[in-house]
């Protein structure tokens, strides 16, 4: 499998297409989701090209960790949430559909279940959700 440089994370990497931002450092990028399955539902990817984890380098997966593991513990705090859930895919047969490596962070609270996948988010809540989760990890 290669790496198609025209998918929409590499689009947003290249600032082709708007994010909204919530960390970028010199290894990866952390920006909302949407099509958030959950409030606050963020995304986080290596700045280097890679297909999925089957094809990224030990240090983009360092890095996507310590990424992943800062937003999700802003995630709880901002957000109030009880618990995080960490999804990747790898691969279409996997669930993977933008094939630039990338982890969900998933705030979750008791009693309330993730949303369907594919349906777009509300504008106005993933950018003030953003905000807190910038706040949060500044």
């Amino acid at each position: 499998m290669t790496y198609d440089d025209t998918n929409i994370f590499a689009r947003i990497l290249r600032g082709e297409l708007p994010a909204h931002k919530i960390h970028e450092d010199a290894e990866t990028l952390a920006f909302m989701d949407i099509m958030p399955r959950a409030d606050g539902h963020s995304l986080i990817i290596p700045k280097l090209a890679c297909r999925n984890t089957l094809d990224a380098t030990p240090q983009a997966l360092a890095a996507c960790m310590v990424t992943v593991q800062r937003v999700a513990k802003a995630a709880m705090a901002a957000l109030g949430a009880g618990g995080v859930k960490i999804e990747q895919y790898n691969e279409s047969i996997a669930g993977q559909v933008v094939f630039h490596l990338h982890f969900h962070v998933l705030p979750c609270w008791p009693g309330v279940a993730l949303r369907p996948p594919g349906k777009m988010g509300d504008p106005e809540a993933i950018k003030s959700h953003a905000e807190k989760l910038r706040k949060a990890l500044a």
